[in-house]
């Protein structure tokens, strides 16, 4: 890699997904004194080219100059009431500290680890996914195709999401091809958006481009309450702390973390009624609207009045097939990431940033797993991944990232 490398620097601490910040502001206000560790996974098995370590190193360090403008501040004072004012000003002194970050670099191989009080920690995730993705293409020489083929095929899916009569946001920051192509996608969406773009996950392009920011949790809340209270409780405890918070706000339950199966046997007729609707993020998305349909319909809910959110790896033809199953017997929405933001006519990158442990006060770390409704996509520690199965009565698998050694 040559030493001309140029850095990149994030334009706004808001440039992250909605979900980390509502996550922050419920870590903050229960769980301030638990630390965390997150690892990050190649799962595409990219060879990273020599320096870019050292390079990933420049552009974490940079990201210690960030701060909540006023301009911003006074955006999430408006827009998100649910966020305490509270939440809100401790975001405002908040900066990123680099020495959170590991970095090492052995041959093409990249280890990424992430350490600290998970309430400061907990922001890490999305914008290093980020720098990874738009650094790599950058230090391997990869060319995009120009912004013009970029808008055409933009425009193209939101034509055909409108013909659908379906609802779309972008989920894409993650493992989005560089920030200008996101900010271009953003702009595009906005602009052919119809009725179907409701809203992107990424607050700092909702606040330029005046859109609604979407999320509410991720895995790692769910993780995290397996760990700490019991892999039997993870999944009721966990949207019960977060009603605690947000007093039914943000009403949209993560599914898959354990499996959905086991999700819906903590899914009681309470929490059914409570939270708006699910998110489906792994396993087959018709077979989950099937299992989703039964469950509100046994606890004598009209599925018409509760929604699903799709997120797993969607593209144009996924949310045909999706809609055409579904439409009309549950409310659908859809959250599209990477065939949004990095259709670019290169291989998208396959990399995740998962929570790997906690730890509380003195006592020892505790690891954390995620087992989805793909056991190709479990994540964790061996060991905890086969407890967690015989705990829950789960058939068992091999197959895991194994981020928990």
């Amino acid at each position: 890699m040559e030493t001309s490398t140029p850095l990149i620097r994030l334009s706004s601490i808001l440039d992250n997904d909605f979900y980390k910040f509502t996550m922050q502001c419920a870590v903050v206000s229960l769980f301030a004194d638990v630390k965390a560790k997150y690892k990050f996974i190649n799962r595409g098995e990219h060879h990273f080219p020599p320096g870019f370590g050292e390079a990933l190193r420049k552009c974490v360090d940079a990201m210690s100059e960030l701060r909540l403008q006023p301009e911003e501040k006074a955006y999430l004072f408006k827009t998100c009431p649910y966020l305490s004012p509270a939440y809100i000003d401790f975001l405002a002194g908040y900066k990123y500290h680099p020495k959170e970050v590991h970095i090492e670099q052995n041959g093409s191989s990249l280890e990424v680890t992430i350490e600290g009080y998970w309430f400061r920690t907990i922001l890490w995730e999305v914008p290093l996914l980020s720098l990874i993705s738009e650094l790599f293409y950058i230090t391997t020489g990869q060319k995009r195709i120009d912004d013009k083929e970029i808008e055409r095929r933009t425009e193209e899916k939101i034509r055909l999401f409108n013909q659908l009569g379906v609802t779309v946001a972008d989920f894409g920051t993650r493992r989005r091809h560089s920030f200008a192509v996101h900010q271009l996608i953003a702009a595009t969406l906005k602009k052919f958006h119809g009725n179907s773009y409701i809203g992107t996950s990424n607050v700092h392009l909702a606040r330029i481009t005046g859109v609604k920011p979407i999320g509410t949790h991720a895995h790692e809340w769910f993780m995290f309450h397996g760990a700490y209270y019991g892999f039997k409780m993870a999944g009721g405890l966990g949207l019960e702390n977060w009603a605690t918070v947000f007093q039914g706000d943000l009403g949209v339950a993560l599914s898959d973390t354990y499996t959905t199966d086991i999700f819906f046997k903590q899914f009681n007729k309470k929490l059914s009624k409570l939270f708006d609707g699910v998110r489906h993020d792994s396993g087959d998305p018709v077979l989950f609207a099937e299992k989703t349909i039964a469950h509100y319909k046994n606890l004598g809910i009209n599925p018409l009045h509760k929604f699903i959110i799709f997120s797993d790896g969607l593209n144009p033809e996924k949310v045909a097939h999706i809609a055409q199953s579904t439409k009309g017997r549950i409310g659908i929405s859809f959250g599209i990431g990477t065939n949004l933001t990095n259709d670019v006519g290169l291989e998208p990158m396959n990399i995740v940033i998962k929570l790997s442990s906690i730890q509380v006060g003195e006592n020892l770390p505790i690891a954390t797993i995620k087992l989805s409704d793909e056991k190709g996509k479990y994540t964790g520690d061996p060991a905890m991944i086969e407890l967690a199965q015989k705990i829950l009565g789960i058939a068992p698998t091999q197959n895991s990232d194994e981020v928990g050694r």
